[in-house]
């Protein structure tokens, strides 16, 4: 069997730099290339604290595709570049999976409208981590049952984007099964303005950014006399490589975009 061609953008992140070390222990991944703004013309075993590949590095993401032949891009990089790159892989032929959070809901329905028309495969997840994921679905199912939550998110402070990709997918999961409603007092006031976080379809979204965090939330239910606390905690990025491989994997045999990476799993 073939291995899958993978070119990796945002190789110095953290994420990128454990999805290098992750493709190096798998026999069904080759790395062919990586996208970074910095060390263009350099190969990657060139780069301090990256991974021994020879394997040259692109800024130019139309250079590299034209350049070098893919089957996956692997995007890690923020919402303005990760946009970019997944729209230039799509019109190339490449099959995007992608960890960048902080596309618009705009982006998000041109992108899935380019991949149906191209009939590319595609993966946009929120959180690699299967754990989160269940965390999500798992959410989902309470809302049907306890409708008043709350999502509290906390990340490193180094996240460019609040809320986290991750709450808002959880919210637009319980907004599935939960009827519109807002909670708390009717006469309630913020003597602070955001002292209650963000307002979504009535749920509360509060953001933590602090050195130390990973990737960390807990969807809180409350009801009559009992509360409901589904929590996901990420203590290593390494954790998110099983559902980055879980989505190389399957979207070579998709020619749709897949949004969240529940709707891999079976």
């Amino acid at each position: 069997m073939s291995k899958i061609r993978v070119v990796v953008a945002g190789p110095r992140g953290k994420m990128g730099s454990e999805a290098l070390r992750m493709i190096r222990k798998d026999d069904s991944l080759e790395l062919v290339a990586c996208l970074d703004r910095k060390n263009s013309g350099k190969k990657v075993s060139e780069v301090e604290d990256l991974p021994s590949f020879d394997v040259y590095i692109y800024d130019d993401v139309v250079e590299c595709f034209q350049a070098v032949d893919a089957d996956v891009l692997v995007d890690l990089t923020t919402p303005e570049v990760g946009y970019i790159h997944t729209k230039a892989a799509i019109e190339h032929g490449v099959r995007p999976v992608v960890g960048t959070t902080g596309f618009t809901k705009e982006q998000l329905e041109e992108l899935t409208k380019l991949a149906e028309e191209k009939g590319i495969g595609a993966v946009i997840a929120p959180n690699f981590a299967v754990g989160a994921v269940l965390m999500m679905q798992f959410s989902k199912w309470a809302a049907k049952y306890f409708p008043d939550v709350e999502i509290i998110e906390r990340h490193h402070d180094q996240k460019l984007d609040a809320p986290s990709g991750t709450a808002i997918k959880t919210a637009e999961l319980i907004q599935e099964v939960r009827e519109s409603k807002k909670q708390g007092h009717p006469d309630e006031k913020e003597t602070l303005p955001g002292a209650r976080g963000a307002d979504v379809d009535g749920m509360r979204i509060h953001s933590v950014r602090l050195p130390g965090l990973i990737a960390h939330q807990e969807v809180v239910f409350g009801s009559s006399g009992q509360n409901l606390t589904i929590k996901h905690d990420t203590f290593h990025r390494e954790s998110f490589m099983s559902g980055v491989k879980l989505a190389i994997d399957q979207v070579v045999k998709l020619d749709i975009l897949v949004y969240g990476l529940e709707n891999l799993l079976d």
